[in-house]
């Protein structure tokens, strides 16, 4: 070789070493030292490609960490993991340089195939040694068989020197930095514990702090939800994640798998790709879909009990090392302590947001509350009802109330909820027919913020209201066909979601429903679901209509007089015969409703001691709409001169003998007891002067009725 030649390689590899000094002190990024020093390499020595590789721990393989492949086919590339060919093992284990014809060389197979894929036919490995140890190995590699020479191996054994020292310099600078943003993040999740309760927010936090300092793909945070007995993903990073894991999905989790064992052992637990098939179908399938290589589960522990796991994962093979999961099991207790925090902060908030919703609900309750607070009758009718009112009551079966309009079925479901196992707890009504169809569902399930144009703020629904006490539904037969579906899931399975979320709540309600509709019918009609049908018809009771409890009208009345009579501050002493006979006439169409309606009209008009009921007023009704009845009739009832004095002396003699009877009756059921609250006077709605004027007059001594 010419003396030329030989001078300007010479040069070229002094330049060399000067640039990877150059290199060594301007720059701790281990990384983009590495990719300098590969390039430089690569140019002087004429080679086609110079890696450098660091042995993976995890693993037990060599990892690409730098690589300089102009005209390669893209197989040998960063981050490659492949297992140490004799050649390396021996250059880590001498601290030698060893040089290599391809087709001599006894190369693993994984490492075989990869020399191939790019063609390589010679290679040159040197150990990165400082103070003592290898650190690495600097490969250069040909596609040609040009061998290497004693000159270049010289050199590059000279050069790996400089090369080492950078290599631990960097790892250092990269170990204590990494040890830095991990000690950032224990404060930051300190920081958080401390300063937000929200709990979603917080969680997510915490998951995209952790992503970046592990450097992995996704985080999740699971809990364990103990009333389905799996897992619910709470929180979720994963920016490059293909949506097959969201957040609010529910996993089903084996004890084989990863999560399962943290959670049952309270112990970290790392896999592989290589361990999915001992897992359950569902995992090893979402795993699979995400393209996890590696991950580790870490067990959010407080209290000595857990509660939930936290997942990492990376679509990449790289192990997590014993310090990795030290790091996670430290984070974890910081993590497992915000959460329990959160948990309970979520909880007093829920609680205190029911608890608020409910007071304003009993309050407009308590304003629209029809006025009594018993049944009134003592009809044979009513008295069945009440008989099935008894059997069902202690029940958590659900009721059907059937009957008119007006019937009183919100007094029954108020009587049946007062005699059950419930009493102590909310009964919660809605009327279904009374709330468009548009906001029914929001008013029966709630809703989250934000879940429809017009959710401002957050939303508990009657049904989780009602939890733990009675949910009264009242006009169930105007149910949207398209809810049904959803109502019917909630009494089946005793758990439903707010519109706009995914999250599933329990509840424990018992259903009573009424309705003044043919259910049958409507199910031949197609407008009621059969399944939600024989849900609700567990224990059917109908309602009479008044025209069938006649007998009671009397008491319902006076009842009604003594009440509104009250109100107007009005002294109505006596009903007249001839009125109550009126109204008895009546068929009542409106029933109970109605008699109240007609009462408070009466006592409005009425200027005496006696009631003016305006029974002229009184339509009966037929198929066509409302027509007057027979004004005869009515005119007698209503005590209208007739040139009958007999007449007059029998409804007379009629009216005396009936007061007669209900006075006996009340004093009855007083026990003899004349006024106070509980007294008979109180019971026929009139004054206590007056009844002991018309006892006198019958000649009734209250001790007989004691």
């Amino acid at each position: 070789m010419s003396t030329e030649p030989k001078l300007q390689r010479q040069n070229e590899r002094f330049e060399l070493l000067l640039n990877l000094t150059a290199k060594i002190t301007s720059s701790l990024d281990l990384r983009e030292v590495l990719r300098a020093i590969a390039a430089n390499i690569r140019e002087v020595i004429h080679a086609d490609a110079v890696t450098v590789a660091l042995p993976d721990a995890a693993s037990g393989k060599f990892r690409a960490f730098a690589v300089d492949f102009p005209h390669g086919k893209g197989v040998i590339k960063e981050e490659l993991l492949v297992a140490p060919s004799a050649a390396v093992k021996k250059a880590m284990d001498t601290l030698k340089p060893v040089v290599f014809d391809m087709r001599d060389s006894e190369l693993a197979l994984e490492a075989s195939g990869v020399a191939a894929a790019e063609g390589i036919k010679a290679a040159c490995n040197i150990p990165l040694v400082n103070r003592g140890r290898a650190l690495g190995i600097l490969s250069i590699l040909r596609t040609t068989e040009t061998p290497f020479t004693p000159e270049d191996v010289d050199f590059l054994s000279r050069a790996s020197g400089p090369i080492a020292i950078a290599l631990e310099n960097a790892l250092a600078f990269q170990e204590v930095s990494s040890l830095g943003v991990r000690l950032q993040l224990l404060l930051n999740l300190t920081n958080r514990i401390t300063s937000n309760l929200e709990f979603r927010e917080l969680l997510r936090a915490i998951a995209g702090n952790i992503r970046e300092v592990m450097q992995c793909d996704a985080v999740a945070i699971l809990l364990y939800d103990r009333l389905l007995g799996k897992f619910r993903v709470h929180a979720l990073d994963s920016p490059h994640g293909k949506r097959f894991v969201s957040e609010e999905q529910v996993v089903t989790s084996d004890k084989n798998d990863p999560g399962t064992r943290a959670f049952e052992t309270l112990t970290p637990v790392v896999f592989t790709d290589r361990d999915l098939d001992q897992f359950s179908h569902e995992m090893r399938e979402l795993a699979r879909a995400e393209g996890v290589k590696t991950g580790c589960f870490i067990p959010l522990i407080t209290r000595g009990r857990a509660l939930g796991v936290l997942g990492i994962s990376r679509t990449t093979d790289g192990l997590f090392s014993p310090e990795d999961i030290s790091f996670l099991s430290q984070a974890s207790g910081q993590i497992a302590i915000a959460l329990e925090n959160a948990l309970a902060y979520s909880e007093i908030s829920d609680l205190k947001d029911k608890l608020a919703q409910e007071k304003l609900y009993l309050e407009e309750e308590f304003r629209s509350e029809m006025g009594f607070d018993q049944i009134i009758g003592n009809s044979t009718a009513l008295k069945h009802v009440l008989q099935q009112v008894e059997t069902v009551a202690p029940s958590d079966s659900t009721a059907l109330l059937l009957g008119e309009t007006g019937t009183g079925k919100e007094l029954i479901a108020r009587a049946i909820h007062d005699r059950s196992r419930r009493k102590q707890r909310t009964l919660v009504k809605l009327n279904c027919a009374a709330i468009p169809t548009g906001l029914l569902e929001s008013e029966l399930f709630g809703h989250e913020k934000g879940a429809f144009t017009g959710a401002i703020s957050q939303k508990i629904g009657r049904l989780e209201l009602a939890d733990q006490g009675t949910l009264f539904l009242d006009e169930v037969g105007d149910i949207p066909l398209e809810i049904q579906p959803k109502l019917l899931r909630a009494l089946q399975e005793r758990e439903f979601e707010r519109l706009g979320s995914t999250h599933t709540r329990k509840v424990n309600v018992r259903v009573v429903a009424a309705t003044n509709r043919d259910l049958e019918k409507m199910i031949a009609d197609k407008e009621f679901r059969t399944d939600l049908y024989y849900r609700l018809n567990v224990f059917p009771i109908r309602i009479p209509p008044l025209r069938e409890r006649k007998e009671d009208i009397p008491l319902l009345v006076s009842h009604f007089v003594q009440k509104f009579a009250k109100e107007m501050q009005k002294p109505i002493e006596a009903i007249p015969t001839a009125v109550m006979k009126g109204l008895r006439a009546w068929d009542w169409p409106g029933n109970i409703r109605e008699l109240e309606n007609f009462i408070e009209r009466a006592v409005l008009l009425t200027r005496g001691k006696s009631l003016d009921a305006p029974l002229a007023e009184l339509r009966k009704t037929n198929a066509q709409g409302f027509v007057h009845t027979d004004l005869h009739e009515v005119k007698q009832v209503a005590g209208e001169r007739t040139n009958s004095r007999s007449d007059k002396s029998s409804v007379a003699d009629e009216y005396e003998t009936k007061q007669r009877d209900q006075i006996i009756r009340a004093l009855t059921a007083c026990k003899g007891r004349v006024g106070g609250a509980d007294g008979a006077a109180v019971r026929l709605g009139m004054n206590r002067t007056t009844l002991l004027s018309r006892m006198k007059k019958f000649g009734i001594y209250p001790k007989l009725y004691a």
